[in-house]
């Protein structure tokens, strides 16, 4: 016999007042994602205000009423993007197609450690070692100005391509965790039903893997649209370079500076909350 233990008089009825139906994960994913967003938006707000505070101790003027312009224009009923929207774009192209690299140079990299091949695992320790132990800015630079000329690759490939290296060399070691972090049970019943290596992995090890590896990825991700501001050494034409044009010709420092921190706030956030509803998707497929 079923019964809805919320029901007053028949929780009364049995005794089971205080009887409380399980957590739906859903919602604890919904109210975790709004709780993040609480959070960003007070750091925002504490961020703005001492952002004022010290404006005001300089006496520094505001010019919030010129900023429109910087996102887009309407000249005869056509729609003009302004730089802050042209660097934007630029920045989720830097993001998607780095972000995208850095996956399948992951995947490759962890097959490479986990392979019987001394040549294999050899080559993705050595990449590893390499990448993770050097700063992220002299590999820009390496990539610029060495392996560009001699392949004739335009600056924004030279960004994508560093930015895939070092996104790379991370998503290597979290896919890698999360591929050996399955029972070992589970590689023995997969071997015992007679499944090929490929369709182990295919079938049984990777959906059981990929929500452990998920959550490290994400914050890889978010981690790549931050690093892809360093393109600006090189003059990317992506939104911190955008950035530091408008504030070269206008000497609006704080308006610039605090509306790119809010564009890139707006864009990780985004992409936390997509990822948590993607989570909770498969946790339920599961």
């Amino acid at each position: 016999m079923q019964f809805h233990p919320e029901t007053p008089f028949l929780a009364k009825l049995l005794g089971v007042e205080n009887v409380r139906h399980p957590k739906d994960p859903a919602s604890a994913h919904i109210k975790r994602s709004l709780w993040q967003i609480a959070q960003a938006i007070v750091l925002f707000g504490l961020i703005a205000w001492l952002i004022h505070a010290g404006a005001a101790a300089m006496e520094y003027r505001w010019q919030w009423y010129r900023v429109g312009p910087f996102f887009y224009r309407i000249i005869d009923d056509e729609f003009i993007p302004g730089p802050l929207i042209r660097g934007i774009i630029v920045t989720l192209q830097l993001a998607g197609v780095s972000s995208v690299l850095a996956i399948l140079i992951g995947a490759f990299t962890a097959i490479g450690r986990m392979s019987n091949s001394i040549a294999g695992r050899s080559i993705a320790t050595i990449y590893l070692e390499i990448i993770r132990n050097t700063p992220l800015l002299v590999q820009l630079f390496m990539f610029y100005f060495v392996l560009a000329p001699i392949f004739g690759i335009d600056r924004f490939w030279a960004g994508v391509l560093c930015l895939a290296a070092f996104g790379g060399s991370f998503a290597a070691e979290i896919i890698r965790g999360g591929i050996q972090a399955v029972e070992r049970g589970q590689y023995e019943a997969a071997d015992a039903t007679g499944l090929s290596k490929f369709n182990k992995y295919r079938y049984v090890i990777v959906p059981q893997a990929l929500p452990l590896i998920l959550p490290p990825l994400t914050s890889l991700l978010i981690s790549l649209i931050k690093h892809s501001a360093i393109v600006s050494v090189i003059a990317v034409a992506e939104l911190t370079t955008e950035g530091l044009k408008l504030i070269a010709d206008t000497y609006m420092a704080f308006e610039i500076w605090f509306i790119i921190a809010g564009m890139y706030l707006v864009l990780t956030t985004s992409l936390s909350v997509l990822v948590n509803v993607l989570e909770v998707k498969m946790n339920r497929a599961r």
